[in-house]
């Protein structure tokens, strides 16, 4: 083989592959002859098939496997799903479904731009943390603090910010960073609350920062100006040349960033070098000395070591009206290193942010604290506190006292203390001691100059790259339009010019020493949260949490935060409290949104976290009837079909008890098909804000799903203890195998112990033939699967359709004046109209429906369907507890009464009595275990003739529903039809109980025909006593033609106590 048709591969290790060049297609799955060479070992390839051709549908690792989560696409090659693999089912080839934005940017026309760590993070961390505070602040914070407490504050600063760092290596490089810098780091670590309050928060503070570089840069001019140029001016030499020099400066800045990065970085690093070169014109002064004696009256009398003792000392003063203490100078310094995150702001723009953000950053905040280490002890060792500047008197006293008591630096010639005439010079009183110990003063200027404008080049260039950020993830309103880039580099152009405009109106002011201080709280807010997701990632030990920095440390981090939150409160009380009720405030409104974001944070796994422990906790916890809580597991299929039976389970657990759905469907199906519908239910309950789990087994009927949901649904004491079930209405016309499930499930229900609630409504539960499928289409597998599809798969993989409690056909099907139209089968889904229409159709509860198609309902059947969501007439709830099962039938309607749609209602409750002549005790009786269950009630009723024979019309009735169910002969009486027909025995052997229930019905209707809800305890469906149809017949004959009518029997374990 020729050497152009082989690829040579070099290795880590120093081995070397030689693969084939690729063949034409008629030579597929084969290799020409090579050899591999690799560990001094020669591998025959001439006769080997590729490994793809034995692989097939296995795919290799591949990094776009795991680039974009949205999509398993690229360029054509699909990584097979599970079914692919196991199932040996074929997908057709599939397109993209979410763009690679990595992929887009290539497309773009242009140059795209990425820095190295050294231009794009080492070199604007420099620009940043030697800003003007290192010219103009630094000489004032030795005088006032002496040597000592000076390197103690610049340690104490830097302490603060390397942690800092080192928490925000960790995050930036635990994953790839893409724009927006601080914001992105917080938000993906924290969440989209605490990032979008900070986002916000950081875009402004940029923004007016700039504004305040931009005035400090004027400030330096005019001195310049007037020390130089014999006090020139533009127009009065004060605020008015601010705002014009200001503006043309800020319009100058706008249209570097507007004209790329490239030439942003190019004007930077200029500045760099002369930021540098005055720094050295700094020190060749020091060493130089006083070149005059009017350096030496002005305080610069070159090193000695008697200023050294002088100087080593604090001396706080009142400088400006305040009176300045250890933490006062503390934080007036400390806004000079807060420029750590300069780099990171621009991580969109960095060919590898995760290297190049830890790298940069660390080595500039080493080089900026040797200089701002250094430089103290120079200036302490060569400049007095105080001088007055008078030639005249230093020069007559040179030679007559010591240099360091001459009369200019003491009282003798001006005041220390404020009062007469003022110290001018020295470390205490000026702030241009850089520019008189260097050797050529213009050039400490142009440092001034550098410095202001670089970290106004790179306010103006970072706050629009994290505003746009922000923007794409939607997180406030209004701001999106902020997310469209310009360019091949994506440049935020809406964006500068947001922040131009914010930046002019400041600089118009002229004068922003009163949001100095908050600007400096702002960014400390971003640095602790930013320690604070370091060590709550780390604390809460997620397996997504593998940073490849790894030289930080959790507590650390913590202790970071913490001296975070306060250098905020040492710098200015008043303002770290806005800073807090801003964060506070933006915070709740991110959380109040509730945006549609799923990042991984790491408070998404605290909540794992958290609910784990509180499970496992929950083990240890001993059972007390007090803290007894009705437990609801509810048959109730797919949460969208029977509304109603979940508004009133809602209404008891109320978000403060266990609520959990169990949809029986029959299978098999394919885990792409169980997880659209669990998928379609979470999101049906979110948007109907009930707070609900959701479980779906498979199964052959219901009786055996039931069993499986009794047995499953739960973790440990976080478990059902009351299956609630929708009334069967159409039991008499049903499949007779159907029945038997039903009524089978309340055996299995009652065999585990678990309390069963039966409700029937007059208009029905099922309304899955009336409303329209609300869910939208879902993503799975890189797949759009719409409802329609996934309902036409069910329909294909199963033979009797959904499995139901209430069957179809009956009541429940069709409710009263429900519009009629043809659906077909399961698979007539509209998806949900998006957008601002879906907003106002879903903004009140009777937009919470649609009919097929979008159609509006009926005023009747929307009314049915919310019927336990809106507020209930005045009126009652009448409480049938015929036996003791607990307390249960008395404890759900309590609840009720104490939830705000049934606050109008009171409880009355009827008992039975053994004897008509123990009537009154009864009465006293039940009245007094009411009131020491503390219940409220308005009336206490007893029943004394529950025995009493029946009327003729009513048993007449009964007889009517179990005429067909009646066993004509003995023999009728099989296997197959056991329990499902009625014998002439069981019949005789019930007569008083069916006399019971009859009766029952007519006291029901005398009594309780106008209530509001009806609550009585279940009869027993005792085993191989009573039959499926009989059992119906019995409850059919309770509730039919009644309010909303609620069958409940408890365990047989007490539920209520009167024991404190």
């Amino acid at each position: 083989m020729s050497n152009d048709q082989t690829d040579t591969i070099e290795l880590e290790s120093g081995s070397r592959i030689q693969v084939a060049s690729a063949m034409d297609s008629g030579d597929e799955g084969h290799l020409s002859p090579t050899t591999h060479s690799h560990s001094n070992s020669v591998y025959e390839t001439r006769y080997q098939k590729s490994l793809r051709h034995y692989l097939t549908r296995e795919a290799l690792p591949k990094e776009s496997h795991y680039r974009n989560l949205n999509s398993i696409v690229d360029g054509g090659n699909v990584r097979p799903t599970l079914d692919d693999l196991h199932n040996n089912t074929f997908r057709e080839q599939q397109q993209s479904t979410g763009a690679d934005p990595e992929a887009q940017a290539a497309n773009l026309r242009g140059k795209v731009i990425k820095f190295g760590w050294i231009e794009g993070v080492l070199m604007r961390c420099l620009l940043n943390i030697w800003g003007v505070m290192l010219f103009l602040r630094v000489s004032w914070m030795v005088g006032q603090a002496g040597l000592v407490y000076s390197i103690l504050i610049v340690i104490m600063a830097n302490v603060v910010t390397i942690v800092t760092t080192l928490s925000m290596s960790a995050v930036a490089t635990n994953g790839r960073i893409k724009g927006g810098g601080v914001y992105y780091m917080i938000s993906r670590s924290l969440g989209p609350e605490f990032g979008g309050s900070i986002g916000l928060m950081f875009t402004l503070a940029n923004s007016i920062a700039a504004a305040t570089y931009i005035i400090g840069f004027c400030d330096s001019l005019k001195d310049l100006m007037k020390y130089y140029f014999d006090n020139a001016q533009i127009l009065d030499g004060g605020l008015n040349d601010t705002r014009i020099v200001g503006t043309i400066t800020l319009i100058a800045v706008l249209a570097l960033a507007i004209v790329g990065m490239d030439w942003v970085t190019r004007v930077q690093m200029a500045l760099l070098f002369l930021l540098i070169g005055s720094q050295i014109d700094f020190v060749i002064g020091f060493f130089m000395g006083p070149l005059d004696d009017l350096e030496r009256a002005q305080g610069f009398v070159g090193l000695t070591s008697g200023i050294f003792e002088r100087n080593i000392g604090p001396d706080f003063r009142t400088f400006d009206g305040e009176q300045y203490g250890f933490f006062g100078v503390f934080g007036v310094f400390f806004p000079a290193v807060t420029g750590i995150v300069a780099g990171a702001n621009l991580s969109g723009d960095l060919k590898d942010p995760g290297s190049a953000i830890p790298k940069g950053t660390i080595l500039a905040i080493g080089i900026t604290f040797v200089t701002y280490i250094v430089y103290p002890f120079m200036l302490a060792g060569s400049v007095m506190r105080d001088a007055s500047g008078n030639l005249t008197i230093f020069q007559n006293n040179y030679n007559t006292t010591d240099l360091l008591d001459n009369p200019v630096f003491t009282n003798e010639s001006c005041s220390k203390s404020g009062t007469g005439d003022v110290c001018e010079f020295g470390l205490e009183n000026s702030f241009q001691v850089m520019e008189l110990v260097s050797a050529w003063g213009p050039l400490i200027y142009a440092g001034c100059f550098a410095a202001t404008l670089s970290s106004a080049i790179a306010s103006l260039v970072g706050a629009p790259r994290v505003l746009q950020a922000l923007a794409k993830d939607k997180l406030y309103p209004g701001i999106y339009s902020f997310s469209r880039g310009y360019g091949a580099n994506n440049d935020p152009v809406r964006g500068y010019i947001l922040v131009f405009v914010i930046s002019f109106i400041c600089i118009m002011i002229g004068d922003l020493n009163l949001v100095s201080t908050l600007l400096s709280n702002f960014f400390l807010a971003a640095y602790s949260l930013i320690n604070f997701s370091c060590f709550h990632a780390t604390l809460i030990k997620s397996p997504g949490w593998r940073p490849s920095f790894k030289y930080y440390n959790s507590w650390v981090s913590l202790v970071g935060g913490i001296l975070c939150l306060m250098v905020m409160f040492l710098i200015d009380v008043v303002t770290a409290f806005i800073t807090f009720i801003v964060v506070i405030a933006l915070y709740l409104f991110v959380a109040y949104r509730k945006p549609d974001v799923n990042w991984g944070s790491s408070t998404q796994a605290q909540t794992y976290v958290s609910a784990l422990k509180s499970t496992l906790d929950l083990i240890t916890v001993e059972e007390h009837v007090k803290n007894y809580r009705p437990q609801l597991l509810v048959l109730s299929g797919a949460p969208g079909t029977r509304p109603p039976l979940l508004d009133f389970a809602h209404t008891i657990t109320k978000n403060i008890s266990l609520l959990s759905c169990g949809h029986v469907i029959q299978g098999p199906q394919t885990q792409r098909v169980r997880n659209s519908l669990s998928r379609r239910g979470y999101n049906w309950l979110t948007r109907h804000k009930i707070r609900a789990f959701y479980s779906i087994v498979e199964a052959n009927n219901l009786e055996e799903g039931s069993r499986n949901l009794f047995q499953l649904v739960g973790l440990g004491k976080l478990r059902p203890n009351i299956v609630l079930l929708g009334y069967k209405s159409n039991w008499a016309k049903c499949d007779r195998l159907e029945l038997r499930s039903y009524f089978n499930t309340l055996h299995e229900a009652l065999d585990m112990y678990y309390g069963v609630a039966i409700l029937r409504v007059p208009q029905g539960l099922d309304y899955s033939q009336v409303v329209e499928d609300e869910d939208s289409p879902v993503v799975m597998n890189g797949n759009e699967t719409t409802g329609a599809a996934v309902a036409e798969e069910i329909k294909r993989n199963q033979s009797a359709g959904q499995l139901s409690q209430d069957g179809t056909g009956s009541e429940a099907s069709t409710p009263p004046g429900s519009p009629q139209a043809e659906r077909a089968g399961t698979a007539a889904v509209t998806s949900e109209p998006s957008g601002v229409e879906a907003l106002k159709r879903r903004a009140s509860l009777a937009n919470l429906y649609r009919g097929p198609g979008g159609v509006e309902l009926g005023k009747d059947v929307l009314n049915n369907i919310t019927t336990f969501r809106r507020k209930q007439k005045k009126g009652t709830i009448d409480v049938w507890w015929l036996y003791d099962d607990g307390g249960l039938t008395l404890l759900l309607p309590y609840i009720l009464t104490t939830r705000s749609q049934w606050s109008n209602c009171s409880l009355r409750v009827f008992a039975l009595a053994n004897r008509k002549d123990e009537l009154d005790m009864e009465q006293r009786s039940m009245a007094n275990l009411l009131a020491k269950f503390r219940i409220d009630y308005s009336d206490v009723i007893v029943i004394p003739d529950v025995a009493k024979k029946a009327a003729e019309s009513s048993k007449m009735e009964f007889d009517q529903l179990i005429e067909d169910f009646k066993a004509k002969s003995n023999v009728e009486i099989d296997k197959e039809n056991e329990g499902v027909v009625i014998s002439e025995a069981e019949l005789l052997g019930q007569r008083e109980k069916t006399n019971r229930h009859v009766r029952l019905r007519e006291l029901l209707l005398e009594n309780s025909r106008d209530a509001s809800l009806v609550v009585m305890t279940l009869p027993m469906p005792r085993k191989n006593s009573v039959s499926a149809p009989l059992y119906m017949a019995w409850l059919e004959t309770l509730t039919r033609d009644m309010p909303p009518f609620l069958l409940i029997r408890g365990n047989q374990t007490s539920v209520l106590t009167f024991y404190s």
